[in-house]
């Protein structure tokens, strides 16, 4: 039923829009109005709740059709209802009202990168660490360097994680992204390092200590590798990690 009435807030003008004008105290309290109804989309958006999450979204746009965060949170929903078209419509119609909006252009980037359209992706994560106010670049160029990986690209993938972690030495997703990318160069000693700080500021994955697991065995500590391979056969006995160790399978 929700994705039956998709042209409403996303194509064309609204039922009751005139080029009269409005009165300003209706202007305010449309936008408050939308306003209210995107935040509440967020939150059901993060608690998984996609059908209010998009209720919510659509209510907001049809309230003002010129607020682009709502078009923000339908791109986000969108996305995760796998409706790519209605979700890059969303994400684009948010951008034509906000072109610079930080938050916009990382999540449209993260829409496109998932398409596999990854050198556009990289082009709106670029837009969003230029801006003055963005508030998380380091998060915009971590997935920057997730997206250049995806075609390859270890040269820009190093130079966004760099900067990822000039601005935020602890942020735990570049941490273990930049530890694979010096694992798969040969650079254990900067690897080993960085997957240790990962591995203690953030709860360990199966990812993470099976890549300790391997660095350490290239440098020669069997003590270590059976340390990590204890860990990982108590925590998660049922990962693709294990099963590798199980079978011998280190590269």
């Amino acid at each position: 039923m929700l994705f039956g009435c998709a042209g409403g807030p996303l194509s064309g003008d609204l039922p009751g829009q005139t080029d009269s004008g409005a009165i300003i105290g209706e202007v305010a309290s449309s936008r408050e109005r939308a306003r209210i109804h995107t935040e509440l989309a967020g939150a059901y958006f993060q608690r998984g709740n996609l059908g209010v999450a998009l209720a919510e979204a659509r209510t907001a746009a049809a309230a003002d059709s010129g607020y682009a965060p709502a078009y923000n949170v339908l791109g986000l929903v969108y996305s995760d209802l796998r409706e790519k078209d209605l979700a890059e419509e969303a994400f684009e119609r948010s951008l034509r009202l906000n072109p610079n909006d930080p938050d916009t252009n990382h999540n449209y980037a993260w829409f496109l990168c998932e398409n596999k359209r990854e050198e556009e992706a990289i082009r709106y994560f670029l837009m969003a660490v230029r801006h003055p106010l963005y508030a998380t670049p380091q998060k915009s160029y971590a997935m920057a360097a997730v997206c250049a990986m995806r075609k390859n690209n270890e040269r820009d993938a190093h130079d966004y994680l760099e900067r990822a972690l000039k601005l935020d030495p602890n942020y735990y997703p570049a941490l273990i992204n930049f530890a694979q990318l010096k694992y798969r160069r040969g650079e254990l000693d900067a690897a080993r390092s960085l997957t240790g700080r990962y591995n203690k500021l953030a709860e360990p994955t199966a990812e993470s200590l099976w890549l300790a697991l391997r660095i350490e065995r290239r440098l020669g500590d069997s003590s270590a590798v059976t340390s990590y391979a204890n860990q990982l056969r108590r925590r998660f006995p049922g990962s693709k990690e294990y099963q590798e160790l199980q079978k011998g399978r280190f590269e």
